[in-house]
């Protein structure tokens, strides 16, 4: 006998097999054993969650002739029929490459014939939602009020498409994708049946590449038991038959994007194609890996079996969640997300893989809200890191803000000078000596506005306004420094420095005007002074 595929040889012969579904099956039994059996179904449900193997079920088991607790025998004649396919009384029908109104009309005139050996006429429709919309309007009167001893089931994965006027003549039940713990225990059971050797990493990661679908994870198990005819296949051989990436790679490709190192991700991606490893299958295992992240740091209760990671795993990836914020990993789960999508049907996977993750590790080539937020905290944290000495101006240029402070914190604090309003001199001196106010952020450890200022030019105003020019292309500078606070901060400084009261006016620029505008921070070359730092 030629061989079987694994998924063939172990569908659900009747309801006892039919795995993470049991809120349907208990509903059917139900049905069975009271006799309060229904004229038409609807089974919605991802690929492979068992919609066809239980209509099946169904199938067989209005027309058993020995039912026993709501399950089929399997050994009365009607059984054996529909299990080798030769029952007449069962027509199963791709509504994919039967999709006209000839067809549906053509079942129209086949119900007027009673069944030939059993109490029920069955038709499964599978795909139904390929059916046109002609021939959803002829099935609707012959689905409403059918013969008494005929039953349809339909089966679909784009419930959506169905239309609302079927989906009411219908009782609607949506499988659901199955556990990956369910999924493991079934595989076990098939390996000590067919004395398959498979270590247990292998199994919860072919379930987990299964994505809820059983028959997805029969396939991957045939495809790995086919490796070796002797011995057990390990974890790492069942990656490299399934072309999957080790975790590894995605701990170092989070390790560079939070770094910012766009060399080092195209390096990485460089070498899992050279390994013959798929590209979708890494972006999706990535997409995975982040959220995983994206759990631990929103939730730091989160349990090993949510995450779905081995202890060993869980002392790597909280390590890791410390170097990036749930911002930045929400961005990174949707670029994955949008290139997932893209690269499905794409003949440049890999070009389309290397922008996303030049994207991932340049959050200043975007301007959503949510990337501006990123670059803030990248620069805080870059900031952070710069060591802040105490900084002494030996000489202050006649600025009494910018003396020597030598004086501890605990010591009483020399009476402040009420401050007067500047004169149009007093503000191009400021302009013209810029770096002092820059001393004076450094001291007060701002450095944010420290940072952003040196991408300011300056220039006097009218009367006791300075002008402070910003390139309206520079989105980060412009929405921080002109924010209130900033612009009230400033001009406490100046004042603080100066002891003049001067007003902040900003003005966005277009870039060529911005380039030339006079540049006047160039004091540092031409004035005396002297920085010392205080260990």
């Amino acid at each position: 006998m030629a061989y079987q595929a694994i998924y063939r040889k172990f569908r659900p012969k009747d309801f006892s097999e039919v795995k993470g579904q049991d809120h349907i099956v208990t509903t059917l039994k139900n049905q069975l054993i009271s006799d309060k059996i229904g004229h038409a179904y609807l089974f919605c449900g991802t690929r492979g969650t068992g919609k066809t193997s239980v209509a099946k079920i169904l199938a067989k088991a209005v027309n058993c002739e020995n039912l026993k607790d709501g399950n089929p025998c399997n050994e009365c004649p009607s059984c054996r029929a529909i299990n080798n396919g030769s029952s007449i009384d069962v027509v199963e029908i791709d509504a994919a490459s039967n999709s006209g109104v000839e067809n549906v009309r053509q079942i129209k005139e086949e119900v007027q014939y009673s069944p030939a050996n059993g109490k029920y006429k069955v038709y499964i429709l599978d795909e139904v939602h390929m059916l046109s919309s002609s021939a959803f309007n002829a099935l609707l009167k012959t689905l409403e009020e059918p013969p008494s001893y005929v039953i349809f089931i339909l089966a679909t994965t784009e419930a959506h498409s169905v239309l609302p006027t079927i989906v009411s003549r219908c009782q609607r039940y949506d499988f659901k994708r199955i556990e990956v713990d369910t999924i493991v225990a079934r595989l076990k059971e098939i390996c000590e049946i067919e004395h398959y050797s498979v270590e247990e990493a292998g199994l919860k990661y072919i379930a987990r590449l299964a994505d809820g679908a059983f028959r997805d994870a029969l396939s991957l198990l045939d495809k790995c038991v086919s490796y070796k005819t002797e011995g057990s296949v390990t974890y790492d051989e069942a990656l490299e038959i399934l072309g999957a990436v080790d975790t590894t790679v995605y701990e170092k490709m989070v390790e560079n994007v939070a770094k910012q190192d766009a060399a080092a991700c195209i390096e990485t991606l460089d070498e899992v194609i050279m390994q013959g490893r798929d590209v979708n299958q890494f972006v999706s295992g990535l997409i995975w890996y982040y959220r995983n992240l994206m759990l631990l740091k929103a939730s730091k209760g989160a349990k090993l079996e949510t995450l779905d990671l081995s202890g060993e795993q869980m002392n790597i990836i909280t390590k890791l969640a410390d170097t990036v914020t749930l911002e930045e990993i929400m961005r990174s789960i949707r670029l994955l997300s949008d290139l997932s999508s893209q690269i499905r049907f794409s003949s440049n996977k890999r070009v389309l893989t290397e922008i996303s993750l030049i994207k991932l590790t340049r959050p200043d080539m975007d301007t959503d809200t949510a990337s501006l937020s990123i670059k803030i905290a990248n620069l805080e944290k870059r900031l952070a890191g710069i060591e802040s000495g105490a900084v002494k101006l030996a000489k202050a240029d006649g600025f009494p803000g910018l003396a020597t402070q030598d004086v501890a914190k605990d010591e009483v604090e020399t009476p402040k000078k009420p401050a007067v309003l500047a004169l149009p001199k007093d503000v191009k001196e400021v302009a013209d000596n810029w770096f002092k106010i820059e001393a004076q952020l450094k001291e007060e450890k701002n450095q944010i506005l420290y940072e952003l200022y040196k991408n300011v030019k300056l220039e006097p105003g009218e009367g006791n306004v300075l002008n402070a020019v910003v390139d309206k292309d520079d989105t980060l500078t412009a929405d921080y420094v002109e924010k209130e606070e900033s612009i009230k901060k400033m001009e406490e400084v100046i004042e603080k420095v100066t002891g003049k009261i001067m007003k902040i006016k900003f003005l966005s620029v277009e870039k060529k005007t911005f380039d030339n505008k006079l540049d006047i921070k160039k004091i540092q070359e031409k004035v005396d002074y002297t920085i010392t730092e205080e260990d």
